[in-house]
């Protein structure tokens, strides 16, 4: 089974599994609870990030294919 990275990266239960899981690393490993909301808070803006970047990738692909197929019935008439 092959993983949907694109759609895993842009899944908001993906970042916040992924956060939940470093905070109770980080909890079991007794760090300080303001090093722990630093952490939550970079995860947060880089995955916020990620997904923007990759969503409008969609879109631009998407936009790119509508127009290639436009451009392809137009010809053919």
């Amino acid at each position: 089974m092959k993983i949907n990275w694109k759609q895993k990266l842009t899944s908001r239960k993906f970042w916040a599994a992924v956060i939940g899981f470093i905070t109770a690393l980080l909890v079991a490993f007794g760090v300080d609870d303001l090093t722990i909301e630093q952490v939550v808070a970079l995860i947060t803006a880089a995955s916020t990030l990620i997904a923007y970047i990759i969503g409008e990738g969609m879109v631009d692909a998407a936009r790119v294919n509508s127009q290639n197929k436009g451009d392809d019935i137009n010809e053919n008439n």
